[in-house]
């Protein structure tokens, strides 16, 4: 078998792999226990057609996948469904597949701001390495419909019951006008351990189904301050 790992744009020929993509994604998000809005397996195969996925190949297996969708009018570009099957973990594949779908993102969209909602710090490094920046979730689209696409995630009512203002994921956010502005460092690794520490408090506080979560508001902002 050929083990060597190769990274495509997906397409047509690709349409096969959708339901052990889906299935990988499924089963990772119950590991993590922190919950994932569910993909339409129609869904995954039109962004195959569109050329707006990313899958990786070790000969015919399936061994990681992304895709990318603009929302706001193109205003915003999220790249989504970031995935590694278990057998090719550790070996810096989801940096690999990430960066291909972050160039795709700027070649098909290249004046929109690129985000994404994750929970894993190892993909928060990641989008930091390639310029993402911690923000609130004000600053992300206000485009309904991606929003409606958390309904499916057994932490939508945190969402919900937060006004939209915090989740168990954090967003990131590529400004391609900014950046190239200020050319910012990825985060250091002192600032991810800080970062960590959010997540984890985040998980304690929601998950314990604190109504009061207004409360934090003012912690949350001043976080996200020290990371952009």
């Amino acid at each position: 078998m050929n083990n060597e790992v190769t990274i495509h744009i997906a397409s047509e020929k690709h349409l096969p792999y959708v339901d052990v993509i889906l299935h990988t994604i499924a089963e990772a998000a119950k590991v993590r226990g922190t919950g994932i809005a569910k993909r339409n397996p129609e869904y995954v195969r039109l962004k195959m057609v569109e050329g707006k996925a990313i899958i990786a190949l070790a000969g015919e297996e399936f061994a990681g996948f992304c895709y990318i969708e603009s929302w706001g009018h193109d205003k915003f570009v999220a790249n989504s469904g970031l995935i590694v099957a278990d057998s090719f973990r550790g070996q810096g594949l989801a940096r690999d597949i990430k960066k291909k779908a972050f160039e795709l993102s700027r070649e098909k969209y290249p004046h929109a701001k690129i985000f994404g909602l994750t929970t894993g710090l190892a993909v928060m490094k990641i989008n930091s390495e390639l310029g993402y920046k911690p923000v609130t979730f004000s600053e992300l689209t206000d485009d309904e419909q991606f929003w409606k696409g958390c309904q499916s995630c057994i932490n939508y009512d945190i969402l919900m019951r937060t006004n939209r203002k915090h989740c168990l994921c954090t967003g990131m956010l590529y400004d391609p006008e900014k950046e190239e502005k200020s050319k910012k460092a990825p985060i250091p690794e002192k600032k991810l351990k800080v970062y960590e520490r959010w997540l984890q408090f985040k998980r304690f506080v929601f998950l314990k189904g604190r109504k009061n979560t207004n409360g934090k508001k003012n912690f949350f902002q001043k976080l996200v301050a020290v990371f952009v």
